[in-house]
């Protein structure tokens, strides 16, 4: 109980990432593939699209292949986006098994089913699978990147080009203590700007603060995630994006890292007793992926019909959200280095110590 009690705490510091509960909905499926999308609240939270793909571009379903159920959960906003293809598919049954979805509004809603193995696979910020990891003595492991950076530098002004141009300036954010000060502080220190000294950082409680400021002024700075930059420059015709922080944290990494927002975890036993059905949903997902980021309206309506967002905001930010699916290798030097980059700053939260080796999956 002291170990779900320091997770919880922990995860109250999530709320860039999500926001706060509603009501549970369940969608009718067909009855020969129970895909069930349950919503539990509303939401707070860059590939290029190329070409239109093909509306049938799913995984192969074998007919002769008997199907398992599995137990899916994701947070409203950029960590679930990317699987909405394969929810929508799985009402049809054109997916190779059967998916219960779960897509919550804050990670707390979700972490207890993750901990006693009623969550098979779970898309989670990054930080947050290193504490699972950490705090259940390895039973889950990290299986892809799914979201990189969704943190951008937005002003109302035309004074910021460039991570230098921040020093002497006043910046208002989110996040106090959690994953976007640490990740704004590594850029400044990487650039030599101590974040004590030569810049103001004024940390507001919620989102809606941050955007009354910039409403206001004509040279104010903010540091805010996608998609709620979407959303206040669609009422802001003065804010412009200044600086990626995705981009800018790759430009002076030396470890092939990069800000990995969001994860897809795995339990690890149902991955030992069901590695093959598992695999199969990676590769389901990888074609989600892939088409969210080539049919961008068609995946902005997908995002509001399953309750994660508002499609006229979301259209336009799925670009500007970072969806991937990256495994293996550069999975681990991405995740790894970021973690690292964390832990350096406090080590909680990443559950006081870096993961070894066996957290990551590597197929």
């Amino acid at each position: 109980m002291k170990k779900i009690s320091v997770i919880v705490m922990l995860l109250f510091s999530l709320a860039a990432l999500a926001a706060c509960a509603g009501k549970m909905q369940v969608n009718k499926q067909p009855e020969e593939n129970p895909a069930t999308v349950m919503p539990t609240s509303t939401p707070q939270e860059e590939t290029e699209p190329v070409s239109e793909a093909p509306a049938d571009d799913t995984a192969d379903v074998p007919a002769d292949k008997e199907k398992i159920t599995i137990n899916i959960a994701a947070l409203k906003g950029p960590t679930a986006i990317g699987m909405i293809k394969i929810m929508e598919d799985a009402l049809v049954s054109k997916t190779v098994n059967s998916y219960n979805f779960i897509i919550a509004g804050a990670a707390d809603e979700i972490t207890a089913g993750i901990i006693k193995g009623e969550i098979d696979i779970a898309a989670i910020p990054c930080n947050l699978a290193s504490v699972l990891y950490n705090n259940t003595e390895g039973k889950i492991k990290m299986a892809g990147i799914n979201t990189l950076g969704v943190l951008y530098i937005v002003e109302t002004g035309n004074s910021i080009n460039s991570v230098e141009d921040l020093k002497g300036k006043t910046i208002y954010s989110t996040g106090l203590g959690t994953t976007p000060q640490y990740t704004l502080n590594y850029l400044l220190n990487a650039y030599g700007i101590d974040p004590e000294k030569d810049l103001t950082v004024e940390y507001k409680s919620e989102a809606t603060e941050v955007a009354a400021i910039l409403n206001e002024a004509d040279n104010a700075i903010a540091m805010l995630p996608q998609p709620y930059v979407t959303t206040v420059m669609m009422n802001n015709e003065k804010l412009r994006i200044a600086l990626d922080l995705a981009k800018e944290w790759e430009a002076v990494s030396s470890d092939s890292s990069s800000v990995v927002t969001g994860v897809v975890v795995v339990n690890k036993d149902f991955l030992e007793n069901n590695k093959e059905a598992f695999d199969a949903f990676m590769t389901e997902y990888a074609l989600s992926v892939k088409y969210v980021n080539e049919n961008i309206d068609e995946a902005a309506t997908l995002v509001e019909k399953f309750d994660i967002f508002k499609a006229a905001p979301i259209k336009k930010a799925i670009p500007y959200c970072n969806i991937v699916l990256i495994q293996g290798e550069e999975m681990k030097q991405k995740a790894g280095g970021y973690l690292a980059a964390l832990y350096t700053q406090n080590p909680k939260a990443v559950g006081g110590k870096l993961p070894d080796d066996s957290f990551y999956y590597m197929p």
